[in-house]
């Protein structure tokens, strides 16, 4: 697993209690820091209605990845704008072991890696997430993780073993023909709905008002078009948010947020560990704002809330 963060440790978690040998690659002198274990204060979704964990999980951390090691599989979940960072990192590193590329994508999918064979690349994006406070972890995963092929990739031995190696986890797996445009669509997701949070003062605020829900609802529904002009190929839910009404769509989403489930527990633990900071947040929204200013595609709503989200 590429560091210790909240997808890594859930995930890396999971795969070592299905029998797999599990470390942690994280810079030089973290180690001591970080600690050797884990509390975990997390729910499987695995499990029917997401089964509570509650257990100190010894981890292995490595400082070093040296070019010939033996990993079989590296597992790279980072944030977007570190991606650059831990690809070069990579490329003098990957061996023969191959490289899931398992988060949040905006740029453009083959330039990202790039740097690493691209026979050893396969794409997916986990269905958890949470956050630490010191070395405790809360938060969750679903029974459902997403795999799928961006330009170049196809359903090598390599996909099919990674896809494998997490339905022998007890995961099931989604597939998506259109990765790419997948990512970029769930992309703008994240940024209406952590835009419109940070206009209401918070996600709570946000999940309690149906009304600002709409707003996000309306957000993303702008920004789709976006992901058209940029060479993606919307369509199925995609479809859904243009043509279902604002209101009815806001009203869905306002249930499923609000409601007692693990998608609610998952966003509050994220929102408790302070880590939808208006910079980490806007994040998102900077970054669709600047492609559709590239490209020159007007997205009015967002840019009306460019004073919320600027750095």
């Amino acid at each position: 697993m590429f560091g210790r963060g909240t997808i890594a440790t859930l995930y890396g978690w999971a795969l070592e209690k299905a029998g797999h040998q599990v470390d942690f690659y994280v810079r030089p002198g973290r180690s001591a820091t970080l600690g050797s274990t884990v509390d975990l204060r997390i729910r499987d979704g695995r499990v029917r209605r997401g089964a509570p964990v509650d257990h100190r999980w010894p981890i292995t951390l490595r400082e070093e990845l040296a070019a010939g090691h033996d990993y079989d599989l590296i597992v790279l979940s980072v944030n977007h704008d570190q991606l650059d960072e831990a690809v070069d990192f990579l490329s003098t590193r990957v061996g023969d072991a191959s490289v899931l590329m398992f988060g949040n994508v905006w740029a453009e999918p083959s330039a990202v890696v790039s740097r690493l064979p691209a026979d050893q690349v396969v794409w997916g994006f986990p269905g958890g997430g949470g956050g630490f406070t010191g070395s405790t972890l809360r938060g969750g995963v679903v029974k459902n993780i997403f795999m799928g092929f961006c330009e170049g990739s196809n359903r090598t031995e390599r996909y099919q073993a990674v896809r494998a190696l997490f339905q022998d986890a007890g995961f099931s797996v989604s597939e998506q023909p259109d990765f790419r445009t997948w990512l970029w669509i769930h992309f703008i997701m994240d940024a209406g709905l952590l835009t419109q949070g940070l206009a209401v003062g918070g996600q709570a605020r946000l999940v309690a008002s149906r009304k600002a829900v709409k707003q996000s609802v309306l957000l993303v529904r702008e920004m789709i078009p976006l992901v058209k002009a940029r060479g993606g190929t919307p369509g199925g839910g995609a479809a859904l948010l243009t043509r279902v009404p604002a209101g009815l769509l806001g009203f869905l989403l306002h249930r499923l947020l609000a409601g007692k489930n693990l998608y609610s527990f998952i966003m509050e633990e994220v929102e408790r560990a302070g880590h939808m900071t208006r910079e980490g947040a806007g994040l998102y929204a900077r970054d669709v704002l600047a492609e559709a200013r590239r490209i020159g595609f007007p997205l009015p709503r967002l840019a009306a809330l460019e004073t919320v989200f600027a750095a």
